[in-house]
């Protein structure tokens, strides 16, 4: 649109120019051509039509440089418009971009949230336990209690380790521990020389199954008790069942040897 109205405006310049010199030329040859009135009318006519070219002219120049003036702001103002619009995507990017973290922080968050719950609750579910040759299910505070006990027993605290198996039992009447901690709950008593309970405890473990494979063991230990409490009857016999219920055991071949001192 600038180009047409710069080019406008060069034709009406030379449309001007060409007026300016006829005008001259039939001013300096009016006194032998034109000496009536129609001369002086001709030339007052071609300046009229000199003038309105001009306006013409100026009008169009203006309008050209309004025109231009106007594209200007035009263009300034979508130049600020794709500055603002540049703003606003960089600024929404820039909020995808963090939303996009939060999500994963909250997708992390809850991924340690489940992990930690799930600890909690095994920490309170019972475990598959092997102790002695037998597996079975045990609450976390059994198995904590038992090791507690044991730990107690292998220091050589035989006395107290009778107090914790004891309360042991008490507390968990059906636990798969049992059978163990009978055996090392008579074995602390046998240590104390607390023989007629130890004899009771390795009996408890003896009835609670013949295929226990501390059996054999808690039979070699009760015929000990009964020794001890003068039952050599007592103590032949069941050295006599041990070594045939159970003729492969270790306990069986010690029971041989105790045997032949009897005898």
């Amino acid at each position: 649109m600038k180009t047409a109205a710069v080019n406008s405006f060069a034709q009406m310049t030379r449309i001007a120019l060409a007026a300016t010199l006829l005008v001259a030329c039939m001013g300096n040859a009016s006194a032998g051509l034109f000496d009536d009135e129609e001369a002086r009318k001709a030339i007052l006519d071609l300046r009229q039509k000199v003038q309105a070219t001009e306006q013409k002219l100026a009008e169009e120049t203006r309008r050209a440089s309004e025109e231009s003036a106007q594209l200007q702001r035009n263009l300034i103002d979508l130049q600020s418009q794709l500055d603002v619009t540049r703003t606003e995507l960089a600024k929404m990017r820039g909020q995808e971009e963090q939303m996009a973290r939060d999500v994963a922080e909250l997708q992390r968050q809850q991924k340690d949230a489940v992990q930690n719950v799930d600890e909690r609750l095994r920490k309170f579910e019972p475990s598959r336990m092997t102790i002695d040759g037998r597996e079975f299910l045990a609450d976390p505070s059994e198995k904590r209690d038992y090791d507690a006990a044991m730990a107690i027993f292998r220091k050589g605290e035989f006395a107290a380790a009778q107090v914790v198996f004891v309360d042991f039992l008490n507390r968990y009447p059906k636990t798969g521990f049992r059978p163990s901690a009978l055996f090392w709950l008579g074995n602390a008593q046998y240590a104390t020389k607390d023989y007629k309970d130890a004899l009771s405890s390795f009996r408890a473990l003896v009835a609670m199954g013949a295929d226990h494979m501390r059996v054999p063991e808690a039979l070699l230990a009760i015929a000990n008790c009964q020794l001890e409490l003068k039952d050599n009857k007592g103590a032949r016999k069941t050295l006599d069942d041990l070594i045939a219920n159970y003729p492969a055991s270790e306990a069986a071949q010690a029971a041989k040897d105790r045997l032949a001192r009897l005898r």
